[in-house]
């Protein structure tokens, strides 16, 4: 069903949502064109992409739940003052383009704003920032932030399940309508500004991932993109969200999805596939989802840090005086740095356990190494953090008391906030950097570190060194960060073997000073070609690519609330009008009518697979007329298909695509291969029984013409891996024997070659140009990947020179998909309806005698009018 547009999208789910404050004034568009300023249209319809007065030139709106601002109230006049945080990636991103490109930001700010300064702040932070504040409301905020992405989406993207309530919160629906009802304030902002034609929107992390859901239904060619910054879990954990579904939904609803690391990527795909069905593959070196139509495009690229930012800290005068302080203070000591925060799923309780086991493994090392562990403020709050943080000191204090010595602390802890020049100093110092995390979306302090020990003149002087001298590093890194896989010369480690960590680090600090420098230039290329500039261009880039195509297609919205997703095809591609074939097919003189059966004539879902009466009613109707020649084109077995449509003495058959062929009733069954060129199933046979033994699930279908690996039940993931085995398996012992094999819809086929529902179009139609019946219309309509054949041999078909005339063509698919065919219709009734007008044409055409005896007919027949 098509979805209409709402005032309110949210009013279209089955709950009740939190009250959404109305704005009172749509904020202007962003001045493009000197002197004209455009305010938001009103709503239209969904499916419509509403042109912008502002005129066609091209911005970045980049989303995010904080803009990038610094907010401070004086306090003397009351007033608020903003400036921009440099720190922010929002804006270190900008580097990677050039400098009159316009990036717009929205988000929420980092102070209460009072509802009566609203219009205010709006106003000054779009003509001085080009940002627009959200403003959510505090219930909705405290509950959409803190409930839900702190305290649900957190912790299960970083594998944590609230397996008791003292182990994290429950899933609380309450929580999740604040997360929806945020994400729709933030995509009301979104379209106050966008001009949907030019600009692109770039939505970071996790915060508002049902948000492309709201802007997709708004503008249905917006191009979209999301970047994830924390790890995406395996399936196993994502699948026990309850709003699972939406939130993927929410993420396919754009063009281009990016991620740190293939390992997060791989984890989405398997849960597109395990809970949406999606399958995915390679297109030129992208990996892409076919969505409704739409190719959803994954990025799969880590972020850099802003290195020109970090090198001035590093000339600072008070980072060269500090770097000299710790110089002094640690003469004569290898140093090892921990920067982490102060976090649960950082891992500093084991990285300090791991260096007890270091000094009590390799005592050589007391005494002459000292971790430096920075712990940065939390983030959160809660008991579990409370617990780490008490941990923590009291593993330090234990290391201390017994391997400490006067003068001699091996643990150095600094809990406070530590200022950006003093962690630069440790930086440049340290021999080797430990990250212990044991879960994080990326971590970029190796990156820093990499950059601060290259140096500067200015950190070079400060340390006595000359510019020429060779520059090293060392990195041991958790293989559970999203780094790691960039960082091939780091040693990774696991970090919850704290034995295996102790003898990472020894072997960093003992490695030969040739192969630290190795180590470091290999790192401090990677580092410096791929900074946060890169990360931006590329990803913008990308998007670029993966909209290219929003105007070559013809988009439908269909779905309700937050399952919304367009259909996007061809613009030649349209639903089949009754009038307009029956129109045709009254004109015509001999027509070809080709039907599939399972998902066409009788229901897919349908568990009953036998045609109802009035499937069978129709059918007669259409073959009792001499001007048809009307085939069912099925893959079912030929007894079955015999059976089940016996009423129908004038109906022709193609059962298991066409090998095996019957004209009528009273004809013979007819087929082009001998029992003897069968002898392939004795070599088949015995590789799919392997491999069904070695699949839960999978099962085997014997066909006279074919035999059929079926995986539809087993692990999907699995599943497609031994089907993809199985075909490589088979087409390399079947390479001389008459048969193809092919994989569809979770099986792998063996068949002759020459067996197809295309190859038995094509025989029906010259069998009728042979008997000088050459067609005037011919009609096809299927639903699967098989029909797809008939539709491209019948379209074929229309140059053929041997034809008389070129015929009417109808290739008609069942629902509105990607397909060869021109036409579509929504479903088996439709189908259905369109036949009984048909049938009902054909009835009309009858000479007078006919109609008087077929009134007698038990049958009824539809009236034309009836059906349109």
């Amino acid at each position: 069903m098509v979805s209409r547009s709402c005032a309110n999208f949210l009013d279209l789910s089955s709950w009740d949502l939190l009250e959404l404050p109305q704005t009172q004034r749509p904020l202007p568009r962003v001045m493009t064109v000197p002197g004209i300023v455009s305010e938001l249209e009103p709503d239209g319809e969904g499916s419509s992409d509403v042109n912008s007065s502002t005129g066609s030139h091209e911005r970045k709106i980049i989303v995010a739940n904080m803009l990038p601002l610094q907010t401070k109230r004086d306090s003397e006049t009351g007033q608020l003052c903003f400036t921009w945080d440099e720190d922010s990636l929002l804006i270190q991103l900008r580097d990677g383009f050039p400098p009159d490109t316009e990036f717009v930001y929205i988000g929420s700010l980092n102070a209460d704003i009072a509802p009566s300064e609203h219009e205010a702040v709006s106003h000054k932070l779009l003509t001085e920032f080009n940002c627009v504040p959200t403003f959510l409301p505090k219930d909705i905020q405290e509950k959409y932030y803190r409930g839900f992405c702190k305290h649900h989406l957190w912790p299960l993207f970083h594998y944590m399940l609230p397996m008791f309530p003292d182990h994290g919160d429950r899933f609380d629906r309450r929580l999740w309508q604040a997360y929806v009802s945020a994400n729709k304030i933030f995509s009301d902002r979104v379209m106050e500004v966008i001009n949907p034609e030019d600009d692109y929107v770039w939505i970071q992390d996790y915060h508002l991932m049902v948000l492309p859901t709201f802007l997709r239904k708004r503008f249905n060619r917006i191009k979209l993109g999301f970047f994830l910054h924390s790890p995406f879990p395996s399936s196993e954990i994502y699948r026990t969200l309850p709003v699972r579904d939406d939130i993927l939904r929410g993420l396919l609803n754009c063009d281009l999805i990016g991620f740190h690391t293939f390992d997060y990527a791989r984890h989405f795909l398997s849960c597109c596939s395990r809970m949406l069905g999606l399958d995915y593959e390679s297109k030129r070196g992208h990996i892409g989802l076919d969505y409704f139509g739409r190719t959803v495009f994954i990025k799969i690229l880590p972020i850099g840090i802003h290195i020109g930012r970090l090198e001035n800290v590093l000339n600072l005068p008070s980072t060269a005086a500090k770097l000299k302080e710790i110089q002094e203070q640690f003469k004569g000591k290898k140093l090892i740095l921990g920067i982490d925060d102060m976090d649960i799923f950082k891992g500093i309780s084991l990285k300090l356990i791991a260096m007890e086991h270091l000094f009590e493994t390799y005592w050589h090392m007391r005494g002459k190494v000292v971790l430096i562990q920075i712990v940065n403020p939390a983030r959160a709050s809660g008991k579990d953090v409370e617990e780490a943080k008490r941990e923590i000191y009291v593993t330090t204090k234990r290391i201390n008391e017994r391997y400490g010595s006067p003068g001699y602390q091996p643990v150095i802890l600094i809990d406070r906030l530590v200022p950006r020049y003093e962690k630069t100093a440790y930086y440049a110092m340290a021999d080797c950097c430990l990250v212990n995390a044991v879960r994080d979306g990326m971590n970029l302090v190796p990156y820093k570190y990499i950059i601060c020990r290259q140096g500067t003149p200015g950190i070079d002087k400060a340390m006595g060194m000359s510019s020429d001298s060779p520059r090293t590093s060392m990195l041991v890194v958790s293989e559970f960060i999203g780094c790691s896989p960039s960082l091939s010369g780091a040693i990774r480690v696991n970090p919850w073997d704290v034995d295996a960590v102790a003898e990472a680090v020894n072997l960093a600090l003992k490695m030969s000073e040739a192969e630290k420098r190795l180590r470091h230039e290999k790192h401090y290329h990677y580092v410096s070609t791929h900074d946060v500039g890169y990360w931006a261009k590329s990803f913008l880039q990308d998007l670029e690519r993966a909209s290219q195509d929003h105007y070559n297609k013809r988009c439908w919205g269909i779905g309700f609330g937050l399952s919304f997703r367009v259909l996007s095809l061809s613009p030649s591609f349209r639903k089949l009008s009754i009038d307009h074939i029956v129109s045709t097919y009254r004109r015509t003189e001999r027509r070809a009518i080709f039907l599939d059966y399972d998902g066409t004539l009788v229901p897919e879902s349908s568990l009953v697979k036998t045609p109802t009466p009035e499937v069978l009613s129709v059918l007669k109707s259409l073959c009792d007329d001499p001007k048809n020649t009307v085939f069912i084109v099925s893959g079912r077995g030929w007894e079955s298909l015999s059976d089940w449509l016996s009423p129908c003495e004038n109906l022709g058959i193609a059962a298991e695509h066409g090998y095996f062929i019957r004209w009528s009733s009273k004809k013979e069954w007819e087929t082009c291969y001998s029992s003897a060129e069968a002898e392939w199933k004795t070599i088949v046979e015995p590789v799919m029984r392997s491999y069904m033994d070695a699949t839960d699930g999978s099962t085997i279908e014997f066909k006279e013409s074919a035999l059929v690996w079926h995986h539809q039940d087993a692990d999907p993931d699995f599943g497609s891996c031994q089907a993809k085995e199985l075909l490589d398996h088979l087409e390399s012992v079947l390479a001389n024997e008459p048969v193809v094999v092919k994989r569809g819809q979770h099986i792998v086929e063996v068949k002759p070659q020459g067996v197809s529902k295309g190859l038995a179009v094509e025989k029906v139609i010259h069998r009728m140009v042979e008997n000088g019946n050459s067609p005037d219309m011919v009609m096809c309509i299927g639903d699967d990947r098989s029909d797809e054949d008939m539709f491209e041999s019948i379209l074929n078909t229309v140059t053929n020179p041997d034809l008389p005339m070129r015929p009417e063509i109808f290739a008609c698919t069942v629902g509105r998909k990607p397909s060869k065919a021109k036409y579509f219709l929504d479903d088996v009734s439709d189908v259905l309806k369109l036949l009984e007008g048909l049938g009902a044409a054909s009835s009309r055409s009858k000479p007078e005698y006919e109609q008087e005896s077929s009134s007698s007919s038990s049958h009824t027949h539809v009236a034309f009018e009836s059906i349109i």
